[in-house]
């Protein structure tokens, strides 16, 4: 391979709607922390070998508050983060044995080409449980980097519907969702699984989707601490739409009186973001409102998906924003959308059908941003001690 969300909106009156009122309504061994650009030599069409002897390259991270954090020594994680599904919706072929985690020689060499640009985190979003992982888990742990897992797929039957969601939420639906996280727990860089992407999409799909949400969330929840030998966050993915957001992300992490052991309230808030277009600024990209609405959050939050593209090629200007003391204080980071060039032209490396991989001028500016930023100070930041009440 080369190289080159018109019914009721949510609000905390929902607060006092328990997900269990879900019926119808009113009816293994890992490579080291290394190098891995260092697999390709030169020229090389394909890669040749892992590096060093057999070690775990990433710690487990916890959520603490509104961080994510490392135990070990208590420093804060900022999300550095690629989304990644190569092929797009389509790339997801069970029926072949086929997801964006199944090909060993394709982990290696996306993880060696997002290593490059210094992305600690993917996000995942469609895979078969019933497909073994290891490799590519192994190979992104080794670049030092973390896991962000959807349960969910395109496919019918495996993931909740924005309108009746009542019909997908059943047995069948939820024992994948469950085969997902058996399939993703051990790995020590699963960061988190998210329960729903953009489930609520208009305020026509907020009438009854977040309590299923909820319900997803607890079920994962509760799975995770009954089978799990380390707890693994679980959020939600939502979209960007401002006349529901701030009622969505109150309901999804408030906390619900009289349930046990919050047992259904989201760990973290991912948002799908792409109100910074071009060379807008902190004001005039309503990040600022972010911030702002944000501020007394409970949980991390950081952009799931961000990048608009509305202007290519793609400045990245966000980028010195979303890492600067304006949103440190309330956003954990965030995920570029997305690895690879499809039809929706958000792509950062365009691959051909023999693996060939061929950087974008997007990748390139992607690089100089992230290579402008303080990273050591970035990382050496301490969690804080002033997280509010749920």
């Amino acid at each position: 391979m080369a190289w080159l969300m018109a019914g009721p909106v949510l609000g905390h009156p929902l607060c006092g709607v328990s997900p269990n009122q879900v019926a119808k309504p009113t009816q293994k061994s890992l490579p080291p922390a290394c190098c891995l650009r260092d697999a390709f030599p030169k020229h090389s069409r394909s890669p040749r070998r892992y590096c060093g002897s057999l070690t775990s390259a990433v710690d487990p991270l916890e959520v603490k508050g509104r961080y994510f954090v490392n135990p070990n020594d208590g420093s804060r994680f900022q999300i550095v983060g690629i989304d990644y599904q190569p092929g797009g919706s389509a790339g997801y072929k069970p029926d072949l044995g086929r997801d964006p985690l199944s090909d060993r020689d394709h982990c290696l060499r996306d993880a060696a080409l997002m290593q490059v640009l210094g992305v600690n985190t993917i996000r995942v979003y469609n895979l078969d449980p019933n497909i073994n992982h290891d490799e590519c888990a192994s190979i992104f742990n080794a670049a030092g980097m973390y896991m962000i897992i959807d349960v969910n797929s395109p496919l019918p039957g495996e993931a909740l519907t924005s309108y009746n969601p009542w019909e997908s939420y059943y047995n069948t639906y939820l024992n994948r969702t469950f085969a997902i996280v058996e399939a993703f727990k051990s790995y020590p860089n699963t960061l988190l699984f998210f329960s729903g992407n953009e489930v609520i999409d208009k305020a026509e799909s907020a009438e009854f989707g977040p309590r299923y949400i909820r319900a997803v969330t607890r079920d994962l929840k509760n799975y995770i601490k009954k089978h799990s030998d380390r707890y693994i966050p679980v959020g939600y993915s939502a979209a960007d739409v401002r006349d529901i957001l701030w009622d969505s992300w109150n309901y999804f992490t408030c906390r619900i009186k009289g349930e046990k052991d919050d047992e259904s309230r989201a760990d973290v808030f991912g948002l799908n973001s792409y109100s910074w277009c071009g060379n807008a600024t902190f004001e005039s990209s309503t990040f600022k409102d972010l911030v702002e609405g944000f501020a007394d959050t409970s949980v991390p939050i950081f952009f799931s998906e961000f990048g608009c593209n509305e202007v290519t090629p793609r400045p990245f200007t966000e980028i010195a924003a979303i890492y600067s003391d304006k949103m440190t204080p309330v956003f954990s980071g965030g995920m570029v959308y997305e690895y690879t060039q499809e039809k929706n032209n958000y792509g950062l490396v365009q691959l051909d059908d023999e693996g060939n991989a061929e950087l974008l001028v997007d990748y390139n500016t992607l690089a100089q941003r992230y290579g402008a930023l303080d990273f050591d100070a970035l990382y050496s930041q301490k969690a804080g001690d002033d997280t509010p009440s749920p």
